[in-house]
């Protein structure tokens, strides 16, 4: 997976270094990301989901798991058998029948973003089937873009640093 830096958050002063050539925009009903990748669901993402009325059972695929190194970290959405896509995906509508409660790796996607220090490096995947990736339309990922769309993230890793010099 090739991926390239956009962007770098001072979680401090959330003063924002970000690349300006790099635009993204999501487009709606495009549901390529729900198709192509394996989705890892946490057990906060399990355990909202089920608040929303669906047994573990129906959604996680408890054969697919995800490690780094040695250590497991989680297991993966299920894919619907008839056209590979997540069980959350409409197959009439490409609509998430879950979005304001999917998974954290279904928010992020297709950027990742990696603490160093007391900064945060934003990349994105560039995955070749994503057509939001340096869309005409799309927007540059500023300071403004990531804590509209990202900041509770941001936030959680600004509260650990507070926490880390207390």
């Amino acid at each position: 997976m090739e991926r390239r830096w956009v962007a770098t958050i001072d979680l401090e002063t959330l003063e924002v270094e970000y690349d300006p050539t790099f635009k993204f925009k999501c487009l709606e009903n495009c549901g390529r990301c729900c198709h192509e990748l394996e989705i890892p669901v946490r057990d906060e993402d399990i355990t909202e989901i089920e608040g929303l009325g669906y047994n573990a059972w129906e959604f996680v695929d408890y054969d697919k798991m995800f490690y780094r190194g040695d250590k497991f970290l989680s297991y993966a959405l299920k894919k619907r058998p008839f056209d590979g896509a997540c069980v959350f995906l409409d197959p009439e509508t490409k609509r998430c029948k879950i979005y304001p409660h999917r998974p954290l790796a279904c928010r992020l996607y297709p950027f990742v973003f990696v603490k160093s220090g007391k900064k945060m490096e934003v990349y994105v995947k560039m995955d070749p089937f994503c057509p939001g990736l340096n869309h005409p339309d799309g927007e540059p990922v500023t300071g403004e873009f990531l804590l509209r769309d990202y900041g509770d993230v941001i936030g959680e890793y600004r509260g650990k640093i507070v926490k880390a010099t207390e």
